[in-house]
């Protein structure tokens, strides 16, 4: 999976804060301390997300029991300036206790950094903390959909948040608000479908159920709207392959579904990975 942060303000305002000189009160002040101290290097590190396989042990172990490897982690952090890591479906679901390990390492380590940056972590938290062994899973979002029921999304939305939250796990990589309206996309169950309306209603109560009315309280995560944007209407059905987008159609059927979640407070988005009409969505 590659996902991009389009929000620097995500790794930014909500993280850099923390290194910031304590006398600064105003929270743009703050920020602007950090940033100005960074060397381009660091500012493009903290642009980048890498996987957690990247950071753990090459052992011939079952998922579950492979360690954290402490020497790939420093590289990543000191030597690469890494600012996000995101979890990859091979590691499976770990326990609570194994998670705050994970965490905490990749904490120490940014702590030991020139600027004391902490790293962002996120995951796919997409019917339930699925990748958190024990915790309550859901319908996927198609499914969540056929009920009709916003109040649902929400509630789905916080008890997902409050448990993602409880691994140390600030961010999820959810709601997907793609339009379902290509049926041979190896992703159509990930999406509330191919209503207009109805995916722009889930999407905004789920969005408002995950970061609640503050997000630096431990019951809440960041939302990541998916995928910006014509991402589930591939023509081949493959995925991660050429869209064809009229101008209309985007407007009146792709873009609504972004913008009522945005005007609900979600604080990231994540790029679509294929292309629309020759234009790769990462370079358009």
């Amino acid at each position: 999976m590659e996902l991009f942060i389009v929000l620097l303000t995500l790794i930014c305002n909500v993280h850099l804060i923390l290194t910031a000189p304590p006398s600064l009160s105003s929270f743009d002040d703050r920020v602007t301390a950090v940033l100005n101290r960074m060397t381009i290097e660091e500012k493009i590190g903290q642009m980048t997300q890498i996987t957690i396989n990247l950071i753990l042990e090459d052992a011939a172990k079952p998922w579950d029991e492979i360690e954290v490897d402490t020497e790939k982690l420093r590289i990543a952090i000191e030597d690469f300036k890494v600012g996000s890591i995101l979890n990859v479906a091979e590691t499976g679901a770990y326990d609570l206790a194994k998670w705050h390990t994970i965490i905490q390492k990749v904490q120490d380590a940014a702590n030991k950094s020139r600027l004391q940056i902490p790293v962002l972590y996120g995951i796919d938290s997409i019917h339930g903390a699925n990748y958190i062994r024990n915790a309550v899973l859901f319908p996927q979002a198609t499914g969540l959909a056929a009920t009709f029921n916003t109040d649902l999304a929400r509630d789905l939305g916080k008890i997902v948040a409050h448990q993602t939250r409880a691994a140390g796990i600030p961010w999820s990589f959810h709601p997907q608000v793609d339009i379902g309206r290509q049926k041979l996309w190896s992703r159509l169950w990930e999406t509330y479908g191919e209503d207009v309306k109805l995916v722009k209603d889930m999407g905004r109560a789920y969005t408002e159920g995950m970061q609640g009315d503050d997000l630096t309280s431990r019951e809440n995560v960041a939302a990541c709207l998916k995928h910006y944007v014509g991402y589930g209407l591939p023509l081949s059905g493959k995925d991660r392959t050429p869209a064809w987008i009229d101008e209309r159609h985007m407007l009146e059927y792709f873009l609504p579904p972004f913008e009522e979640s945005v005007r609900a407070g979600a604080v990231s988005v994540m790029i679509n990975s294929g292309e629309v009409n020759g234009i790769p969505g990462h370079a358009n």
